[in-house]
């Protein structure tokens, strides 16, 4: 069966309820149905990396990306995050859509995923994590945590300007990691800004396990 198209994925993750009241010190950045359906439609029509995948999402908030994977035919998706208000979000988002039979969605802290799920259970691992900025250095560990969960891939979205740092710990971690896609990513402004929200220059970057990325 072919794909669901790029335009009618979006259509279909429109309007998904978010985070009501955003929690600056766990930055909680909404992930628009734009940049979801971009980002999950290039994983399944480039790399085939979401449908009959068992897909994780790591700081799921108002539970788009895994609606999105479900949709597209992941065979299990399940959303973590360390808000309960979140979770609850994503179950009833997910309800929302007909999906809830294809995603659990699990209250844990990520940094600690592995008192609650074991290492290598997933074979794709995508996630829109904090950017580092409030909590200098969370970015990587969550990085190195879905490097830990997933045996296929980890698509990353990150702010372009630190994209040099994700890279050098890819290299030491001699994981392949590639920079497929530039984003524009509408984050909440600091209390210092004039404006309402700012633009970011942000980077899709997938992350190819070893060994296990020869066929694509």
């Amino acid at each position: 069966m072919a794909p669901m198209k790029l335009k009618k994925l979006q259509h279909a993750l429109e309007d998904i309820e978010t985070v009501e009241h955003p929690k600056i010190e766990l930055e909680q950045y909404t992930t628009s149905s734009h940049i979801a359906a971009c980002v999950l439609h290039t994983a399944e029509l480039v790399y085939n990396d979401i449908s009959g995948k068992c897909v994780a999402d790591l700081g799921c908030g108002s539970g788009v990306l895994s609606i999105g994977a479900a949709l597209l035919g992941a065979q299990y998706c399940a959303g973590f995050d360390i808000d309960p208000s979140a979770i609850s979000l994503s179950v009833k988002n997910a309800a929302d859509r007909n999906v809830l039979h294809q995603c659990d969605f699990t209250l844990c802290d990520v940094k600690n995923i592995d008192k609650n799920v074991r290492l290598k259970a997933f074979d794709t691992v995508i996630m829109n994590p904090p950017f580092g900025t409030r909590e200098r250095g969370a970015d990587l560990i969550l990085l190195k945590t879905a490097l830990s969960l997933a045996t296929r891939a980890v698509y990353l979205l990150h702010k372009t300007s630190t994209r040099k740092r994700i890279m050098s710990l890819a290299k030491k971690l001699d994981v392949s990691a590639k920079v497929i896609a530039k984003l524009r990513f509408d984050l909440p402004a600091h209390k210092c800004h004039k404006q309402d929200s700012v633009d970011v220059q942000v980077d899709l970057i997938r992350f190819a396990l070893p060994l296990l990325d020869s066929n694509l």
